[in-house]
């Protein structure tokens, strides 16, 4: 039995090994989604952000046929059609940019090529000078275009404005239990647009000391100022003003909230007026920081209501400006033909011939019948 050689024992391990490494390409794949997702969302947010005369701009920017980017043959069958961006051998940096940074001639100062547009066709000519020079210098074709439609508006705006304004007065001089009112309307216009002020005469006051509801003279000039402006289209700041008297110490309410509750209360009126309320664009509580008299801060008639016609050309896009333009011009050209056709109208109607009856001398004696 000791002889016997004792049994082998084998112990198998098994080794378990999970799959290989396949690589990394999933990640690159992954990486180009994450990108085009950016992408995406990032152009989303410009076509938010951007205004219409922008997103033309940016368009225009990748047609190598519009005449604001280039004309010039450089090479054929590329990416551009044989077209450049910029002059031959000129770099971005010295080029002349299409839309001028904002407080800045256009084509003045440093500009960057990732926000600005860039002429093409300025080289200079054999007498030394390009074709941007000359009248206009420094403004491309653009810029003239966008001057003038806000020059053509603002002439639109100033007729609209004047005729509101004498309207008011025409009304106010009609009424007479509005003709004492005469002295608290102010009517100017700023570069804002047209001004109209409510301010508070000695001894007639337009809302009483501290209160927020305006007493019977103010309503009746809000009334009449809602139906003078219903018809304009321009959008209304609303302001509320107050003399530099404050509140007593401790005070919780200042001289900041009653100017913007009595702007507001203001507006309520206006609104019963007649005037839409799509066109309040804002209400504004200036408290005593902006005084008509300034020298007497004190003094009653800094205590006021403004309204504000804002100016289009302030608050519209260049593309609704121009169409407003039109659309004026061709209500002024039917009203043109209009009174043309009645001239005509009067000049060809037959006149009514009236025939006299003949008068004869009479005579004594004789009897006369019709």
């Amino acid at each position: 039995m000791n002889n016997e050689e004792s049994p082998t024992i084998i112990i198998k391990k098994i080794k378990k090994v999970s799959g290989g490494h396949h690589g990394g390409a999933w990640k690159v794949a992954y990486a180009d989604f994450v990108t085009a997702m950016m992408a995406f969302f990032l152009l989303l947010w410009l076509l938010n952000v951007t205004t219409d005369e922008q997103k033309e701009l940016i368009s225009s920017y990748f047609d190598p046929s519009d005449v604001r980017i280039a004309d010039n043959n450089s090479g054929s069958g590329g990416l551009l059609g044989g077209l450049s961006v910029a002059d031959r051998g000129q770099m971005p940096k010295n080029a002349e940019p299409l839309v001028g940074q904002p407080g800045s001639p256009a084509g003045q100062g440093k500009t960057s090529p990732h926000s600005t547009l860039y002429k093409a066709n300025d080289q200079p000519d054999s007498d030394g000078k390009g074709d941007g020079q000359g009248e206009g210098e420094g403004k491309s074709e653009l810029e003239k275009e966008v001057e003038k439609i806000k020059a053509e508006m603002e002439a639109i705006e100033g007729e609209r404005f004047s005729k509101a304004e004498r309207e008011l007065k025409q009304a106010i001089e009609s009424m007479p239990e509005l003709q004492a009112l005469a002295d608290s309307l102010l009517i100017d216009q700023t570069p804002e647009g047209l001004r109209i002020q409510i301010v508070d005469q000695k001894g007639r006051p337009m809302f009483q000391s501290g209160k927020t509801s305006p007493l019977p003279d103010a309503q009746k000039l809000l009334t009449l100022i809602a139906k003078t402006i219903a018809t304009l289209p321009n959008l209304i700041s609303i302001r509320g003003h107050t003399d530099s008297k404050p509140y007593g110490k401790g005070s919780k309410y200042t001289n900041w909230d009653l100017s913007a509750d009595r702007a507001n209360a203001s507006r309520k009126f206006l609104l019963d007026g007649g005037l839409d309320i799509k066109r309040i664009e804002n209400i504004m509580g200036k408290a005593d920081r902006e005084h008509l008299l300034p020298k007497t801060p004190l003094s009653p008639r800094n205590r006021r209501i403004s309204i504000v016609l804002l100016k289009e050309t302030k608050t519209k896009s260049i593309s609704e400006i121009k169409k407003e333009i039109d659309a004026d011009k061709k209500k002024k050209e039917a009203q043109k033909s209009k009174q043309k056709s009645e001239s005509k109208s009067k000049s060809t109607k037959p006149k009514k011939v009236v025939i006299k009856p003949s008068i004869r001398k009479q005579e004594e004696g004789i009897i006369y019948f019709p």
